[in-house]
């Protein structure tokens, strides 16, 4: 039931591609021997007109083409502002007898609101038995550089009152398409209508919101870099050519070089470019597998659509002069890309809802599409003559394109938003990871810190305390009292083992303050301090907060062992006397300093220079999200540390 509405439409086109061009079906009126010109507009020369085609081999003549007429060739155009006659690769003569209706000289201006290879108007006035040649054009010139500066091919004429004359415009478009809207009006009421027409036609807010979007995904790109924001890009900026240009906007805002240089690739080509685009948009939205059929007869089709384009923009205007067959082929060609592009979006829709895991994307990405088939159809049968429809302006593709835009912008939005939460969830867990091998790791020094402590405590510590024993033995005495010379030396050993002992007994309390599991912060430092107190200076004091102990274990660990290094940096390093240990619990925080008045870092140091004990400090703090800062007094250092609880 999800395509009923599109073959609905499908069956409706198509059942308008068999009505007469005229409006709601209303039966032809008689055509007019001659079109009656007013001010400020007439009937429309479709009342009038006869058209016939001839080869583009044939040297233009207007005489021949007169010739024509009098044996019957020309026939009556189609019903309808527009000429249509679909894929046709023939030149173009369009026969109009008219006469100024009003008693006053006027001007008018007949245009080709279309691409035209060249155009050329030719005018006989009653007496005169050849035609004179008015003026001749071509679209390949930017409209400042045309004998009548407008977005459209115009050529003006001036007819006295009740002047009549026999008219005939030649055309030549070699792009495989005939669609050609043209009219005839006084100069002054096309003036007025070609300055207000960006506005009355919509043009300048619909590329206002071209443009919006494009910038729009361009910044959704610089925050994902998701490749899917630059296809949207260069959508929006294929069809938005190819619509300036169908307009003929382009005519009036390009300088001659860009100008010549998106007609050298063509107009149809931006369209089948903005299909190959559309085609990446589908497969990234759909997340096709790169391996699967479907996406490699997608990028397969895109490629060879960017070939064909590039192709078709080196040989063609080589082709127009001197291989006509060949201009066909490469139009030939193109018709058939820009169906298989467009069959392409059907097929890969039809797969995408039938697989169980794309059935959801498939359903988010139909409405796009949907807009897009609507404007492209209507494009498509009018571009192969079957319709003449244009229900809205400035064009039905203008419009699909809009309000595709509109739902592929609120489609990429979620996109980028389910992204946005994508990272979060990635971002958090590596943090988590990150987390647990930093706590991992942690735990194992602390594993080797307290085998490290045990060892010293149980063996190197009795061992020292034993031989310091022993040195100060009757027997060791007597042999030293017997030994002058030895005394001194003796003594100053036995001093060395005292403070060996005491170093010992520092280091093994430093690594392995309380037993694991237990709440002792405060009892612990309190005892660390003591053990470098043992053999003063320097002298370490405590300042220590009562709810220490009420901690969390991780807490109380970290704290403990950034204490423990802080302050042998301060005894060890920085050679201080006086050293100054604080810790105070905040509401959220822990915050603890610790200070000396040692030698300190150099001053005008920034950041002063971090070694393996102060790193450690910072990882321990950063592991626990804490901060951890670094100040340099008039003397010594203080270091803050602050550990969230």
């Amino acid at each position: 039931m999800r395509f009923c509405y599109v073959i609905v439409l499908m069956l409706g086109l198509r059942a308008l591609s068999g009505l007469p061009a005229t409006a709601a079906g209303a039966p032809r009126p008689a055509l007019r021997d001659t079109l009656l010109l007013k001010d400020p507009e007439g009937a429309h020369l479709s009342e009038a007109y006869r058209y016939y085609t001839e080869p583009f081999g044939l040297a233009p003549d207007p005489e021949r083409a007169e010739a024509h007429w009098r044996v019957g060739h020309f026939r009556p155009g189609p019903w309808h502002k527009t000429l249509n006659l679909g894929l046709l690769h023939r030149r173009l003569w369009i026969r109009l007898p008219v006469r100024n209706a009003e008693a006053r000289r006027l001007r008018f201006v007949w245009g080709i609101f279309n691409f035209a290879d060249s155009a050329a108007l030719y005018c006989r006035r009653p007496g005169e038995t050849r035609f004179t040649r008015l003026g001749a054009a071509s679209s390949w010139a930017p409209a400042a550089e045309r004998q009548f500066p407008a977005r459209s091919l115009s050529f003006p004429f001036e007819l006295g009152p009740g002047e009549s004359a026999l008219l005939y415009l030649r055309a030549d478009v070699h792009t495989g398409g005939v669609y050609l809207p043209i009219y005839i009006e006084t100069v002054e009421h096309f003036l007025a209508w070609e300055m207000g027409f960006p506005f009355e036609r919509h043009w300048v807010w619909l590329l206002g919101f071209y443009l919006s979007s494009a910038v729009f995904n361009l910044v959704l790109f610089a925050f994902l870099r998701d490749r899917i924001h630059l296809w949207y890009v260069a959508y929006v900026a294929a069809v938005t050519l190819f619509l300036l240009m169908e307009d003929g906007l382009d005519a009036l805002l390009l300088p001659g070089g860009p100008y010549r240089l998106l007609w050298s690739v063509g107009q149809y080509n931006f369209l089948i470019l903005a299909g190959a685009a559309g085609i990446r948009i589908m497969q990234l939205f759909l997340r096709l597998p790169k391996t699967g059929t479907l996406y490699r007869a997608g990028s397969w089709l895109a490629g060879a659509a960017v070939v064909l384009v590039a192709a078709y923009a080196a040989v063609f205007p080589w082709a127009v002069r001197h291989h006509l067959a060949l201009v066909e082929g490469l139009n030939t060609g193109r018709e058939v890309l820009m169906l298989l592009v467009f069959g392409y979006g059907w097929v890969t829709l039809i797969a995408a809802f039938l697989s169980r895991h794309r059935r959801r994307l498939a359903a988010y990405y139909s409405p796009t599409y949907f807009c897009f088939f609507v404007g492209y159809a209507v494009f498509w049968l009018n571009h192969l003559g079957w319709t003449s429809v244009n229900p809205v302006y400035p064009n039905t593709l203008a419009w699909g394109l809009l309000t595709e835009l509109l739902v592929l912008s609120a489609l990429l939005t979620g996109r980028f938003r389910y992204a946005l939460r994508q990272n979060a969830r990635l971002r958090i867990r590596r943090l988590q990871q990150r987390n647990a091998e930093g706590g991992r790791l942690i735990a194992a020094q602390d594993a080797e810190r307290e085998q490290l402590a045990r060892e010293l405590h149980d063996a190197l510590g009795p061992n020292l305390a034993a031989l310091h024993m022993a040195w100060q033995s009757h027997a060791v005495r007597d042999a030293l009292a017997a030994a002058p010379d030895a005394a001194t030396i003796g003594l100053l050993t036995e001093e060395i083992l005292g403070q060996l002992y005491g170093q010992v007994r520092q280091l093994s309390h430093a690594l392995l303050p309380m037993e694991p599991g237990t709440n002792r912060l405060q009892k612990a430092i309190g005892s660390l301090c003591d053990a470098f107190n043992l053999n003063g200076p320097p002298h370490v004091a405590t300042q220590l907060d009562p709810a220490l102990d009420g901690l969390p274990q991780a807490v109380q660990s970290a704290a403990f062992r950034i204490v423990a290094e802080l302050v042998n940096n301060a005894v060890r390093h920085a050679q201080a006397r006086h050293v100054q240990v604080r810790l105070h619990c905040h509401p959220g925080h822990l915050e603890l300093c610790v200070e000396d008045d040692g030698r300190g870092f150099a001053r005008g140091e920034d950041t002063p220079p971090v070694g393996i004990g102060l790193r450690g400090v910072r990882t321990r703090a950063a592991y626990l999200g804490g901060r951890v800062r670094i100040e340099t007094p008039e003397v010594g250092t203080r270091v803050v540390v602050q550990l969230p609880c």
